[in-house]
C-alpha cells in the first residue's frame, strides 16, 4: 500500500484545511499537541460512515507523527499542519524545522528491511528517541504510507497517506 500512495502527488489530493504556529509557541504548552491532534481527527473523520470510530482511530497516529515533530525541532520559526483528501487516502502534511541529524537520518534512502512494530505490555507505541521504530511501527498498524521528506534548507516535512477506507485491521 505504501508504494500506490507515494505515487500519488499533490494534486491528486484536495486541501481541507491548514494551520501554522510559531515553533516557540507550539512547544510552550504540551497540551497544544493533543488539542491540535483533536481538531485534525475530528477533519479527518469527515465524511465517514462511523466518524467518531475513525477520527479515534486516526487520532493516535496523528498524535505520535505531532509529538515526534514536536521533540525534533528546537529551532525557531514556524511548524505547519496540513490535511488534503483523495478518493482513497487521507494525507497529513507536518513542516517543521529541524535540527540537521533529524533530517540526515530520515530522508536518507532506506535498506527497505521492515521493522517490526513496537508495543509495549500495555498496548502503547514505544519507540528509540530518534523516531524510526515508531514510523514503523505506525506504517505497519495503520496502513499508511509515511515518509520523511526535505522541507527546505533546514527543515523537513513528515507526509503520511492514510487509506481512508474504514476497515482497519
Amino acid at each position: 500500500m505504501e508504494e500506490t500512495a507515494s505515487r500519488f502527488d499533490d494534486q491528486a489530493f484536495s486541501p481541507m484545511v491548514s494551520l501554522e504556529m510559531n515553533v516557540a509557541v507550539f512547544k510552550s504548552h504540551w497540551q497544544y499537541c493533543d488539542e491540535i491532534t483533536e481538531y485534525l481527527s475530528d477533519i479527518l473523520g469527515q465524511g465517514h460512515s462511523d466518524p467518531a470510530r475513525y477520527s479515534n482511530f486516526l487520532s493516535v497516529a496523528a498524535n505520535e507523527l505531532i509529538e515526534l515533530a514536536s521533540r525534533a525541532t528546537d529551532k525557531q520559526g514556524t511548524i505547519s499542519f496540513s490535511l488534503y483528501r483523495s478518493a482513497t487516502f487521507n494525507r497529513l502534511r507536518i513542516a517543521f524545522p529541524c535540527e540537521e541529524d533529524f533530517g540526515r537520518k530520515h530522508t536518507e534512502p532506506s535498506t527497505g528491511e521492515a521493522q517490526p512494530a513496537l508495543v509495549s505490555a500495555s498496548g502503547h507505541l514505544t519507540a528509540r528517541s530518534d523516531g524510526t521504530a515508531l514510523l514503523n511501527s505506525l506504517k505497519t498498524i495503520f496502513g499508511a504510507a509515511i515518509r520523511v521528506e526535505q522541507g527546505g534548507a533546514d527543515g523537513v516535512e513528515i507526509v503520511a497517506d492514510f487509506p481512508s477506507d474504514e476497515d482497519f485491521r
